[in-house]
């Protein structure tokens, strides 16, 4: 079986600082695979590679068959195949949740307006939002919010759904909402490769915890390998502290 997303040596330097010293990641289809680790190891780079939000210093990214660093490759097509959901929800507050929902199908993919708003609704109902529309971002939680973001994602059918610290930014109580939904995706066979300090979440969904530390992945295994007997010491004292938190 051919992973759907393959990075090879990956390095990436932001100046004098070398923030990925050469990651190595292959996701198997349908797989939710949860990337862990201290502040500043690289984890939210190593997706926005996987994108090419950044461009990678070296290195391979091939997702779904598509080699992302070749300069052929119409980049803006490819993300169509690789949703990606942020910290921040990144909505335009003068448009409606449908509206910012179907905009990328209308003005990237080409729908006709019926065709977006169907797709755009459907999108809705599967975060469980359809109710709300015709509400601006500014009359929903943040937890709403969140949804409506992923809901944008999902529309333009990706292969394969990055998810950068999805819940960081919202109060504990919306965070249950954000989690179902991720739930439901999995369930329906979405691949997604999560960075989040979700860490009961990641013990129970997860099919395989990725730990990086400095740059580069430290361990990697199935969650109750990696939370409850890690093999290396850097896991070990990671594991140890969020665990007295």
């Amino acid at each position: 079986m051919k992973p759907i997303v393959e990075a090879l040596g990956i390095h990436k330097h932001f100046g004098h600082l070398h923030v990925l010293k050469g990651v190595d990641l292959a996701v198997a289809e349908r797989e939710l695979v949860f990337v862990i680790g201290p502040s500043g190891s690289g984890k939210s780079t190593l997706l926005r590679c996987l994108n090419r939000l950044e461009e990678p210093s070296s290195g391979s990214v091939v997702v779904d068959g598509i080699d992302m660093l070749d300069a052929r490759t119409d980049i803006n097509h490819a993300r169509q195949r690789i949703g990606m959901v942020f910290q921040s929800f990144n909505l335009y507050p003068h448009m409606t949740a449908l509206g910012n929902v179907t905009l990328a199908l209308r003005k990237v993919v080409g729908k006709s307006r019926a065709e977006a708003d169907s797709l755009g609704v459907a999108a809705l109902q599967r975060v469980g939002l359809a109710d709300r529309a015709g509400h601006t971002p500014g009359q929903l939680s943040g937890g709403q919010q969140q949804r409506v973001a992923i809901a944008r994602a999902i529309a333009l059918e990706p292969r394969v759904m990055l998810f950068d610290e999805p819940t960081s930014a919202l109060d504990p109580e919306l965070v249950g909402s954000v989690l179902e939904v991720m739930r439901d995706l999995r369930q329906s066979g979405m691949t997604m490769i999560v960075v989040s300090h979700e860490m009961g979440f990641a013990r129970n969904a997860a099919d395989r915890v990725v730990f990086m530390d400095d740059g580069l992945i430290v361990e990697q295994g199935p969650p109750a390998a990696i939370f409850e007997s890690p093999t290396q010491e850097r896991t070990r004292a990671f594991i140890g502290q969020i665990q007295r938190h």
